[in-house]
């Protein structure tokens, strides 16, 4: 007999503009390798927001199919409590605390067998698949395949929650490969690009710069560790950079807003040979002139996609108070509050994350 009820409350998708909650939705069924959790709570990413609004990289263009395999339970930065698991299964038990990589590997692709397990070829994300139901419902099913990681009994929930993007924060800075003589330029405060300047805080670099068009937003990034602030809407931050670097330009710029023009200003402030770092799910097409990328500046073009590796150093460097949380999450809303918290995640209010709880 199982340690949870046959049905659940849940926010299902059933199609790009067909999001319903429901009150007696199925449970997840506890296989023989699976784990099953009680949710705490789950954040609303920005990926959930570009989804919840139709963005083609989910739901496809034209020819191009989508990502998303409706019907499906959004939400892959969560966490909760074991409350059931399979007879295989002997690393867990019920009452552990635990969060999961937000990719299920399959094991068996190239990338996978190479220890690149987040560039996974089937790339299952929980959260957009409805065989990997996400975290905004009751419970979850862990699969045998899932990177899971035991979370402190005592962290705060709002701590807890920002596991998931701070360790995608951590990831791309370490993609910029940043030394202790860099200059370093971070577009975007919300969040990730927060978490972005945590991280490489740590990395001691010779200056920090956070760019972001809310005032409040940069204060809060001078709070976590940025050593220069600006507003690219109110001060001239390619002439800034330029003046701060003798004219060469910035050694790492990470682009943390996916938005175009975000795209266009790191090109024309990095210097040649430098390391652009794009992180952003976009919701439209960027075009940048690639002759600045190529013959201009030789610069190095890194990506960053989820966060491998990363939960257990973001885990212990929350709980120790190396990487602040305070004030990132200040609202957490009901489940059957969704429509009202996914509003409240696009920051109209101020919010940096929000997040909900069954």
């Amino acid at each position: 007999m199982s340690n949870y009820p046959k049905t659940m409350r849940a926010l299902v998708v059933y199609g790009k503009d067909d999001y319903r909650f429901e009150k007696a939705y199925p449970s997840p069924e506890c296989g023989d390798d699976d784990v099953i959790i009680k949710v705490e709570g789950c954040g609303i990413c920005a990926g959930d927001l570009k989804c919840r609004h139709g963005v083609p990289a989910f739901w496809g263009d034209g020819g191009e199919p989508g990502y998303v395999q409706p019907p499906f339970i959004p939400g892959h930065e969560f966490l909760g409590v074991v409350v059931e698991t399979g007879k295989n299964v002997s690393l867990w038990k019920q009452g552990d605390r635990i969060t999961a990589d937000q990719i299920i590997p399959c094991g068996e692709c190239r990338f996978c067998k190479t220890g690149k397990y987040s560039m996974c070829q089937p790339h299952n994300v929980f959260g957009f698949r409805g065989r990997f139901n996400g975290g905004m419902a009751e419970y979850v099913r862990y699969p045998e395949n899932a990177v899971l990681h035991k979370v402190p009994e005592n962290m705060p929930l709002k701590d807890a929650l920002l596991i998931e993007p701070y360790s995608c924060s951590k990831h791309a800075v370490d993609r910029g490969e940043i030394q202790c003589d860099d200059i370093v330029v971070i577009s975007g405060a919300g969040t990730l690009g927060l978490g972005m300047v945590n991280h490489a805080a740590l990395k001691n670099p010779a200056a920090l710069v956070s760019l972001d068009m809310m005032d409040e937003r940069l204060e809060k990034a001078r709070e976590f560790g940025a050593t220069h602030t600006y507003n690219p809407s109110k001060d001239d931050v390619h002439r800034i950079v330029m003046d701060m670097t003798e004219g060469y330009g910035c050694d790492v710029y990470i682009e943390a807003t996916g938005h175009p023009s975000s795209v266009v200003q790191g090109l024309r402030m990095i210097r040649k040979l430098g390391r652009f770092v794009e992180f952003s799910v976009f919701g439209k097409n960027t075009t940048v002139d690639w002759t600045v990328i190529g013959d201009s500046k030789e610069l190095d073009i890194h990506g960053v996609s989820l966060s491998p590796y990363c939960f257990p150093f973001v885990i212990k460097n929350i709980a120790k108070g190396k990487l602040k949380t305070n004030g990132m999450i200040q609202n957490i809303f009901k489940l059957e509050e969704w429509e009202k918290a996914f509003e409240y995640a696009t920051g109209r209010y101020g919010d940096l994350k929000v997040a909900l709880a069954p």
